[in-house]
């Protein structure tokens, strides 16, 4: 398998559109991206246009150069490119650059390599930079960060706020709604906030920390068990719909690290049998107005695994919860899946061996799982 560096810039109608679909092509017919930057706008150079937008990303392909080369012409053409050896600089849709491929060095009429302006670039550099700092280039024996710094391009680059999603994340980005489930200390919050990064989505995480009856609840269990569920739902349903409404240009969705109807499962284990009967109505009565995700994601997590978790992020009143409570939790879930995918679709993913924090191999691996149960789906 080779690495291969790659430019993409367009510098007409969506550009921020003909970079993604550029950089997804690319990932369904030439290799698996590893690292993309962070996209920059420049002035057109050399001509009058439009400005650009440019990025780099890295990819492992086992293509040989020629043909990958000819696949990025092709994605090119399909994106509304017309290449010739004579049109100089000109506005385009889509502009794909081999930039280093390994550490070959080639050159034939139909591929330089390393690109021969490379250097000269820093539109290009830049961007490099961040994903391949200490790479050498193996004519000039300089690394792309040396090469940045003695760069005798002066354009103005700014920093663009749009970024480019990982093509991995495409199948998730169909739904504009998603929400983590689980149990506690099963990682709905870390997960719900790596998705929303990736997409460019909103954030909506339970306001627990800020509910008065938690740490009395903690104490006792039974005195503060029906203001809890109350505060919880009322407090759920408010956010979902006041967040879940407030999306800006760059956030056009929204990854929850809860599910309202996690407000049954808890109260079935907190309340006894005069209050849940009330608490069901209420939260039917709620529920027909809320905004609903059409995906959830349940995390699957050993209690063991959960109350490790629980003890490693340190929140006091949380120290004392019994692996028995977590059992009865995981249960209670289990119970209410199958009512969940009535409603929307919903993928189970085992976790207990995986740490998507510290590995972000786990965290592929987590969402090519969540890829393959949404492809059964079709």
């Amino acid at each position: 398998m080779a690495i291969v560096y790659i430019s993409i810039g367009s510098n007409m109608g969506d550009r921020q559109a003909y970079l993604q679909q550029g950089i997804d092509a690319v990932a369904r017919s030439i290799g698996d991206i590893v690292g993309i930057s962070a996209v920059v706008e420049t002035p057109a150079i050399g001509f009058e246009g439009n400005p650009f937008l440019n990025a780099c990303f890295a990819l492992e392909t086992s293509r040989s150069p020629d043909v990958a080369m000819q696949e990025l012409l092709a994605i090119e053409k399909a994106h509304g490119r017309v290449r010739s050896t004579s049109e100089g600089y000109i506005n385009r849709t889509l502009d794909l650059d081999m930039l280093f491929y390994d550490d070959l060095i080639l050159d034939t009429p139909q591929l330089k390599l390393p690109h021969p302006a490379l250097e000269k670039r820093r539109f290009v550099l830049q961007p490099l930079s961040e994903i391949a700092a200490n790479k050498a280039h193996p004519r000039l024996k300089k690394t792309v960060q040396e090469l940045l710094t003695v760069c005798p391009d002066n354009t103005a680059i700014s920093a663009h706020e749009g970024h480019l999603r990982h093509p991995l994340y495409a199948p998730l980005q169909q739904h504009t709604f998603i929400c983590v489930e689980g149990i506690i200390g099963s990682g709905k919050t870390t997960l719900a906030t790596l998705l929303a990064q990736q997409l460019g989505y909103k954030t909506i995480e339970e306001r627990f920390a800020e509910n008065p009856f938690l740490p009395k609840f903690y104490r006792k269990p039974k005195r503060y068990a029906f203001p809890l569920e109350l505060s919880f739902l009322a407090d759920r349903f408010n956010q979902i719909n006041n967040e879940g409404e407030q999306l800006d240009l760059f956030q056009s969705g929204v990854v929850a690290d809860y599910h309202m109807s996690k407000s049954l499962v808890f109260a079935q284990n907190t309340l006894n049998e005069d209050e849940y009967p009330l608490f069901h109505q209420l939260y039917q009565l709620m529920s027909k107005s809320a905004n609903q995700p059409s995906l959830c994601i349940y995390l699957r997590q050993t209690p063991e695994h959960a109350k490790a978790n629980i003890k490693k992020r340190g929140r006091s009143y949380e120290q004392n919860i019994e692996t028995d409570y977590l059992n009865k939790l995981a249960k209670g879930y289990d119970q209410h899946l199958p009512f969940l995918a009535q409603q929307m679709k919903v993928v189970t993913v085992d976790v207990s061996a995986l740490d998507f924090v510290l590995y972000p191999a786990h965290l592929e691996k987590l969402v090519r799982e969540i890829n393959a149960q949404l492809d059964a789906f079709e």
